[in-house]
């Protein structure tokens, strides 16, 4: 992998010296702006308009230095992966490299650099990427790699496009990126919970032409799923059986073709109960937690005869496909209805750990 850069030039903007939880987070409203003569051949300057977070910077935020994702930074880390804003210069090379990247094109994040645009990240990859060892999106104006940018789909804002980097990515790997098990129209999705990556597979699903089947464990936020197109929602609290409810809902109770897991262990099972023979389960998180949980075996999937798959994020390529598919199907992605201004990240954090956001939590520059 190539060398990453690390120079954190913002005008406005939060840093992390220190892995002891989102509160050591330090915000500076004066730090120098980042200018085109610091510009590299191969990168970009952008104002930030907006960013979003995910459980990963929640994580990044308290020390986690072993395990089986090791969370060490760089120091000083400007913390967040996702971002949308306003290229107002580009590097030398950019004409040759990424001819699409000009001065007043709205981008997105893509949290890898320097891979290329088909290749599937890997943790190394991600461990590399922007708020963890490069240098990320809570800042009003900074300097990326060409290659953690793509264009924003015209049709969102940049609150939404914000959103894509990590969550949507996901969910789309999650859904479109195994060649010959697309979604598509007909097919049955099941998904879980009301965070980042559910939500947008929901809607990605819907666009699809899929039926959608939610779960969530609160009746408020089981009538907002219903807006954004699912056709029947499961309470997991008052409803454990979920997986079988979810398998009986659909035609002559064949079984749901994918299934978007995103709580890890705790949820597995459930997600075998419903999944049809044949179908398909994707991994794409861990949301449940680890502790005190027994993990599930991997037999399992011969007992259930279906496939299952991991994913972490995706591709630029994917990203590319998912922002063009977005602006066909005119997919408007739901963000928080609660939004944070940069100054206030702290509080975005407080309410991502707590839980208490629907889709992704927004923090704007504005």
């Amino acid at each position: 992998m190539a060398e990453t850069r690390t120079k954190a030039s913002a005008t406005g903007g939060w840093s992390l010296p220190s892995q002891n939880g989102y509160e050591s987070l330090q915000y500076d409203p004066a730090s120098t702006p980042a200018t085109t003569q610091e510009l590299g051949p191969e990168e970009v300057l952008v104002d930030m308009h907006a960013a979003s977070l995910n459980y990963r910077d929640l994580a990044i935020a308290n020390i986690v230095k072993s395990g089986p994702i090791p969370l060490t930074t760089i120091p000083n880390l400007v913390p967040g992966s996702d971002g949308a804003g306003l290229i107002l210069a580009i590097g030398t090379a950019i004409p040759s490299l990424r001819p699409s990247l000009q001065p007043g094109t709205d981008v997105v994040t893509h949290m890898v650099p320097h891979l290329p645009d088909a290749a599937l990240p890997g943790y190394d990859d991600i461990a590399a990427g922007l708020g963890q060892r490069t240098h990320g999106t809570l800042r009003r104006r900074g300097i990326f790699h060409h290659s953690t940018l793509v264009r924003k789909p015209a049709t969102l804002n940049y609150a939404q496009g914000a959103t894509l980097g990590c969550s949507a990515l996901t969910a789309w790997n999650a859904l479109m990126g195994l060649e010959g098990r697309r979604v598509k129209a007909g097919d049955w999705v099941l998904t879980q919970g009301t965070g980042g990556v559910s939500i947008a597979a929901l809607q990605i699903a819907v666009a699809a032409g899929a039926t959608v089947v939610a779960t969530t464990s609160s009746d408020a936020k089981a009538d907002r799923l219903r807006a954004l197109g699912a056709a029947h929602v499961l309470n997991y609290r008052t409803q454990p059986d979920w997986g079988a409810r979810a398998k009986k809902l659909t035609p002559d109770g064949r079984g749901v073709d994918h299934v978007v897991d995103v709580g890890g262990p705790r949820t597995l099972p459930g997600a075998l109960d419903a999944v049809r023979r044949d179908g398909l389960v994707t991994v794409s998180g861990i949301v449940g937690g680890l502790d005190e949980v027994v993990p599930v075996e991997l037999m399992n999937a011969l007992w259930h005869i279906c496939a299952v798959r991991g994913v972490l994020l995706g591709s630029r390529k994917m990203m590319m496909d998912m922002v063009d598919f977005i602006d066909e199907k005119q997919v408007q992605i739901a963000v928080d209805d609660v939004e944070f201004r940069l100054e206030d990240a702290k509080d975005a954090y407080r309410r991502l750990k707590d839980q208490k956001h629907f889709a992704k939590v927004v923090i704007k520059m504005d």
